[in-house]
């Protein structure tokens, strides 16, 4: 079983409007809402291309409630820790330019923190676990790395999408899969990229450093997968770029979707691709139609990593 981590989810509410009157009264031309949070997106998007999985997080209240709801009515398993306060709410206002009010969330007491580890040691060798996403204020810098910690002792797969210092504190404990892009591959060797091929040796760091498999995506010039023994360089197919909330994790559900049923890296890197990209031409989420719709756009070339670094 496939299982995402959100620690710090969201009701996510997108109001659009003709032009935002600041200080005057603002009617909507319409409003949507949804649950929000990259493990959470992870889940929805697995679900669509008909893997199972179970989220987990802390989830509070009524806006708690109507994630848990939510996820439910799309067949989504759920065992979320359930916190005092309520989960955030976060607006987005779109107009010409696209303006984000973002709460900070709910307060996470220590018991509540046990208490999502101990769902975390009941995963067994036969799971995997996606953390995505940012860690509350109220939780420890170290959090991730004592979940993972937990991980490695079960015997359980774990995939990481984190940046900066969450991502290269679980390196050592060897993550299957992690999904910097190639801005948060820069800040870590404060370095920057101008193609697929420039990305490839600082990708072999982390490998070397831990990361059984690493994705760097790199919005419109494709992406690359660097492993032990191989990379592979990816074209992106033509679209609209419509929005881009929710490609990244579209991308890691896109890959384990795929690797779940064929155990083949490089096909589960085309349809991560191909994942990524059907987000991002989309007001929404992918269709497990829409990323099969735009795989054979996706070319993938095998890069010998002899003398790379």
């Amino acid at each position: 079983m496939i299982h995402t981590l959100t620690l710090n989810p969201s009701v996510d509410y997108i109001v659009e409007l003709d032009e935002m009157i600041v200080g005057g009264l603002n009617r909507m031309q319409q409003d949507a809402k949804f649950p929000g949070g990259k493990g959470i997106n992870v889940s929805r998007v697995l679900n669509r291309m008909d893997v199972e999985s179970k989220a987990f997080g802390f989830v509070g209240g009524f806006t708690g409630d109507y994630i848990v709801d939510c996820l439910n009515k799309d067949n989504i398993q759920t065992d979320f820790v359930q916190v005092a306060d309520d989960t955030r709410i976060n607006v987005k206002i779109k107009t010409e330019t696209e303006t984000e009010i973002n709460a900070k969330g709910p307060a996470i007491s220590g018991r509540d923190f046990e208490d999502l580890k101990n769902k975390i040691r009941s995963l067994s060798e036969e799971d995997l676990l996606v953390l995505a996403g940012s860690i509350p204020s109220t939780l420890p810098e170290s959090t991730y790395e004592e979940l993972v910690r937990i991980c490695s002792e079960n015997g359980t797969a774990f995939v990481v999408d984190a940046e900066g210092e969450l991502l290269k504190k679980v390196l050592p404990y060897k993550p299957f899969l992690i999904k910097p892009n190639h801005h948060e591959l820069g800040e870590i060797f404060n370095t920057e990229f101008t193609s697929a091929r420039e990305v490839i040796p600082y990708g072999q760091k982390l490998v070397e450093m831990g990361a059984q498999n690493v994705i760097v995506s790199l919005a419109g010039k494709g992406a690359v997968l660097i492993s032990a023994e191989t990379a592979y360089i990816s074209s992106v197919p033509n679209g609209e770029v419509k929005s881009s909330v929710g490609a990244g994790d579209s991308m890691v559900a896109g890959f384990l979707a795929a690797y779940e049923k064929n155990k083949n890296i490089e096909k589960a890197f085309q349809y991560s691709v191909a994942s990524g990209s059907a987000t991002a031409f989309s007001l929404g989420l992918c269709t497990k139609e829409k990323a099969e719709e735009l795989l054979s756009q996706v070319s993938i070339e095998k890069v010998s990593l002899k003398g790379e670094i």
